[in-house]
């Protein structure tokens, strides 16, 4: 099931890797290798130098969350106002994968919580990142549930309901 759904989902996994490189590249961070999408567990990855400081560590990690979120909501509200066709179609699957892929994943939570207990002593305000991870755990736990899929639903009918308003619900 997990590769079907990796299947479906890909263009969201390709934008989690690129958001992970993406600050990267903003904080100076050093690659050593990428992989954007696989069939395989993880289905993409970063490999980075470490940081020489905690924010970078910690927008690093939480990249895909800020990243691949506005970037549904902007396919998401461009969707929502053009002809209902395959562009939109195409819109909407877009949006729906890239939200569905916005959580950190499992490895990120470990990497920002080592980061968070590596910093604490040198910068007290690392104590953000551990209910950031506990955020991240929760999510990851719903995921039974798709917790993910009701995200994207969430980000879709929330762009839906500021540009439709009333109009929404009129059928």
């Amino acid at each position: 099931m997990a590769t079907i759904i990796s299947l479906l989902t890909f263009p969201g996994i390709i934008t989690h890797e690129l958001a992970h490189r993406f600050f990267c590249s903003i904080a100076r961070v050093k690659i050593y290798e990428a992989c954007y999408f696989r069939l395989g567990n993880p289905s993409g990855f970063i490999i980075h130098e470490p940081v020489d400081n905690y924010w970078k560590a910690l927008f690093i990690d939480i990249a895909p969350f800020l990243i691949n979120t506005l970037i549904s909501l902007l396919l998401f509200a461009i969707a929502v106002n053009v002809t209902l066709n395959f562009v939109a179609y195409t819109l909407y699957w877009l949006g729906i994968s890239t939200a569905m892929h916005s959580f950190p994943s499992n490895s990120d939570a470990a990497n920002l919580w080592s980061q968070s207990k590596t910093y604490l002593k040198k910068n007290p305000l690392a104590l953000i990142g551990f209910p950031i991870v506990g955020m991240i755990k929760l999510a990851i736990f719903f995921n039974r549930i798709w917790f993910d899929v009701i995200y994207a639903v969430a980000l879709l009918l929330l762009v839906a309901l500021i540009f439709k308003g009333e109009d929404l619900l009129s059928f």
